[in-house]
């Protein structure tokens, strides 16, 4: 019943309206507060109500009041409810036909009518065009005499015009410098201009509405942008080549700029249309012969790049889309990411960089190894990238970059580009840092790093330095009690690669007090209440087993009476038993 209530309240204010024309101009302004609040009503047919009830009241009262409701109208165009948004376009599409002194308020009514025109709903789009005509024709009418010398009578149309057949309205020709720029940004500013005043509940519908605008604005760019792009490629082909790089920057920008709106795929058929005009095979080839000027256009600025930066989206696509043509500029690539990455910097431009870079390690002899020569930078990159990357730094974010500079390192392990010496160079860099982050609250930084160290040991041909060595083996021990089943079996197979590059050690009595400890502490894991983790420590200690066998026999007769189950330890010795004698 309230809603009800509401709705014959509007009708009653437009009746008054209606009923005195002549005098209702002096009691509009106070119906306006009201109708105002009600504009946001949870009911559709209230807030209908409450806009066609405004239209009539500011129709026959004060013009003044146009200000005080634009903001409204503007929030109701984004409507769930078509009826609404109807509604709005008829109020408006009224106001520019008979409002008294219209020509004062064009600027601030127009952008409302031609949001309509984008809607979704055909209706509306249709409303709002008829509309659109209708105000144009009674423009150009009441300005008969003026527009008469001011005329550009038109030529024929160009060859190429998308639509030739249809003849530009009389208004259309007229000279462009006499249109007024800020009809396109008076929509976006009545939002901003809540923000600006600090208004406390426009401020918060305002920071809702404005990305908005924004996206819609972001997608309608690059839609009309590809579409520029696509004719020029589609008229002027092969004669594209001279304007190539300068389309591919365009091309990127749009794609950077795309991001959730959906245009990417749209763009790459755009570059392949590119290519199959200069006769090259696929973007990536359009890539490897611009990739020089590309890299020096986004660049340039780099030095103050944030995460909001365009550029960095640039940089983002050209690096990943850009795929073998990598390879040939690492003397440009390299500096750039040792200058971003490093801790000064804004640490979720950091974490986008390292994303980016990940994606490319994991199939670098795809992409920065194409040319064979990413092994020059590697020193540079393990200690001028990840090093700094990997220290510990209080803070969420500080633990996301040491998340991806983990993940970083092991899709370049993954990746088959390093050969075995290469590795250990960079294990005898970074293995200190990876020990640390063994420590991470994280679950996946945790895992990586055990596939790190096991990847780091097993290609090892030995124990180089035994005092860094003998440093290992106690941070995988603790990981057998960590949290995750995951992280648990990692580090068990890290130990037996541990174990492993001592058998190939010749002076392993210099380690049996230390192999004679891990050999206890395994063999509690051999009762844990988990099975995978029994069998996994079981392999690590057959593993073992070949360094000290009896040493290994007596201390699991030690405590095979005090497992719950001594299945496993009865396997250990079983297997003991068929080890052939020691040499």
């Amino acid at each position: 019943p309230f809603a009800a209530v509401r709705r014959e309240s509007c009708e009653c204010a437009a009746g008054l309206a209606r009923a005195t024309p002549d005098h209702f101009h002096m009691q509009s302004e106070s119906l306006i507060g009201p109708l105002m609040q009600s504009i946001s009503h949870q009911h559709w047919k209230v807030r209908v109500a409450v806009i066609e009830a405004t239209g009539t009241v500011i129709q026959l009262g004060s013009g003044k009041s146009v200000d005080d409701v634009l903001p409204h109208f503007a929030q109701r165009l984004f409507d769930d409810v078509p009826q609404v948004r109807q509604a709005v376009t008829c109020v408006v599409g009224g106001w520019l036909l008979a409002l008294r002194d219209r020509y004062s308020f064009f600027h601030k009514l127009i952008p409302l009518l031609l949001s309509s025109l984008e809607d979704d709903i055909p209706e509306i789009a249709l409303t709002a065009a008829s509309l659109w005509e209708k105000v144009g024709l009674q423009w150009q009418r009441e300005n008969e005499d003026d527009l008469k010398d001011k005329l550009d009578f038109s030529t024929p149309p160009p060859a190429h015009h998308p639509s030739p057949a249809v003849d530009n309205a009389e208004a259309a020709r007229v000279p462009g410098p006499r249109e007024h720029p800020v009809y396109h940004e008076d929509l976006p500013s009545l939002e901003l201009s809540h923000v600006r005043c600090g208004e406390s509940d426009g401020t918060s519908q305002a920071q809702r509405r404005v990305p908005l605008f924004l996206d819609a604005a972001a997608r309608l760019y690059g839609e009309h942008l590809l579409l520029c792009v696509r004719t020029l490629v589609s008229v002027c082909r092969e004669d594209c080549r001279g304007c190539s790089l300068q389309l591919m920057e365009v091309l990127v920008t749009v794609m950077a700029l795309s991001g959730a709106t959906g245009l990417s795929d749209k763009v790459q058929e755009t570059m392949d249309a590119l290519a199959a005009v200069q006769d090259v095979d696929g973007s990536q080839d359009l890539y490897r012969e611009h990739m020089g000027p590309l890299m020096e256009w986004v660049a340039a600025s780099h030095h103050d790049w944030t995460v909001h930066s365009v550029e960095l989206l640039q940089f983002n696509v050209v690096v990943t889309h850009a795929g073998p043509a990598l390879g040939e500029v690492l003397p440009h690539l390299v500096p750039i990411l040792r200058s971003c990455l490093q801790p000064a910097r804004d640490p979720q431009m950091r974490l986008r960089l390292f994303s980016s870079l990940s994606r490319v390690l994991l199939s670098a002899k795809q992409t920065v190894d194409s040319q064979g020569q990413f092994h020059h930078y590697l020193n540079t990159v393990a200690r001028d990238i990840l090093v700094p990357n990997l220290q510990w730094h209080a803070g969420k974010t500080a633990a996301a970059i040491r998340t991806a500079a983990v993940s970083c390192l092991w899709a370049l392990l993954s990746s088959d580009v390093l050969s075995e010496k290469q590795i250990r160079e960079v294990q005898e860099t970074l293995m200190p840092d990876i020990l640390t982050t063994l420590e991470e609250d994280s679950q996946m930084t945790r895992l990586i790093s055990c596939q790190i160290i096991s990847r780091f040991l097993k290609t090892s041909s030995g124990v180089a330095d035994p005092d860094k060595f003998i440093k290992i083996y106690p941070e995988l021990l603790k990981r057998l009690d960590d949290v995750s089943h995951e992280v648990r079996l990692a580090a068990s197979s890290a130990l037996v690669a541990w174990l492993a590059c001592i058998q190939n050690d010749d002076g392993k009595s210099y380690y049996q007090s230390n192999i004679q400890f891990l050999y206890r502490e395994l063999l509690v894991y051999l009762d844990d209440p988990e099975g995978a983790v029994q069998d996994a420590v079981l392999e690590v200690l057959k593993a073992g087993s070949v360094l000290f066998p009896e040493l290994l026999v007596r201390e699991t007769e030690a405590v095979v009476h005090k497992h719950r189950s001594p299945a496993h330890c009865q396997q250990l010795l079983q297997h003991l038993q068929a080890l052939p004698p020691a040499q």
